[in-house]
């Protein structure tokens, strides 16, 4: 029997999944809940698919293009199948089950493999006005956002950051990062990913298996990617979403030379501080949570080295 997958009326997702894909679910593999809900699907013909269900917003138009855009130029991931459905104010979206990829700790090699592959997807990517419009982005990458305060909303938690102040070198460090990010010309917009951690790029056999997270597309510039990119690609001893100043420098470096850029000492200070930002932004979010402190105490040991390379 196929359980209560979401919110949503079970009946309603089968008869969507019959309708777009000519057979029913039989059974759920697995399910996954935080930004969206997530569930495995085997179809009575045999087939696995992915159903993924998530509040809608304009900006997951565009991801669903880019997806399929992407897919049919080749870049490793799932096969988008049929459109999104909008049901209830959700979106609904389904694609081929990708299994059998690993995550990798990243040695600096490694680091400069993650780093070409992103560079290969912004390659590959479709022009900006090919596709619907990916604003606004997600919160750990909307430096420039006009919310008129330090932080943006976060799009996984109900509390508003600016209402809790501090720890004050934190807030001087995003307001710095913001600065310097402000002040440079980072350039024309490019289709990228913003969320280029192990866990969204699988691999196997050191080659890249599956791109995952559609969700994560923006239009952003280039720099702001990358940097971006180095940041969270790596987990290292356990720490989720965090590179190393040497792993990230790797990053940075490998970025520039696979897409054959010569980017300035300044473009690569902004690159460190698109970085910076995600860094600042999800240690803002650990001062709330009740097991945040190491995150913030990581950073706060580097926090002048990272202002340091960002030129801020």
């Amino acid at each position: 029997m196929l359980g209560e997958l979401t919110p949503l009326n079970s009946t309603i997702l089968s008869e969507l999944v019959e309708r777009n894909l000519g057979s029913r679910p039989m059974a759920e593999l697995w399910r996954r809940a935080h930004l969206s809900t997530v569930s495995a699907l085997e179809l009575v013909d045999g087939r696995r698919v992915v159903i993924k269900i998530r509040p809608f917003a304009d900006r997951l138009i565009g991801c669903s293009q880019t997806h399929r855009l992407m897919w049919s130029a080749g870049l490793p991931c799932p096969a988008p199948l049929g459109e999104p459905v909008r049901i209830d104010g959700q979106v609904v979206t389904v694609e081929s089950l990708v299994e059998d990829g690993v995550a990798f700790k990243v040695a600096p090699s490694r680091s400069a493999r993650s780093a070409a592959e992103l560079a290969r997807f912004v390659s590959i990517a479709p022009a900006v006005g090919e596709v619907s419009s990916l604003d606004p982005p997600p919160p750990w990458v909307w430096w420039n956002h006009d919310q008129g305060v330090i932080w943006p909303l976060p799009d996984d938690q109900d509390e508003d950051l600016n209402e809790h102040p501090g720890p004050d070198w934190l807030d001087e460090a995003a307001t710095r990062t913001r600065n310097r990010l402000a002040e440079h010309d980072l350039g024309a917009p490019v289709v990228g990913h913003c969320d280029w951690e192990e866990h969204n790029v699988m691999w196997r056999d050191d080659a890249l298996h599956t791109v995952h997270d559609w969700d994560s597309v923006v239009a952003l510039p280039e720099i702001v990617i990358a940097g971006t990119a180095a940041s969270v690609h790596a987990v290292l001893g356990g720490r989720p979403g965090e590179a190393s100043i040497p792993h990230m420098a790797q990053f940075i470096r490998a970025y520039e030379q696979a897409r054959g850029l010569s980017w300035t000492t300044a473009d690569r200070e902004a690159a460190w501080a698109a970085g910076l930002w995600v860094r600042c932004f999800n240690a803002k979010k650990a001062t709330l949570q009740p097991d945040g402190a190491p995150i913030v105490a990581r950073l706060a040991d580097e926090i002048e080295q990272r202002l340091s390379l960002a030129g801020a």
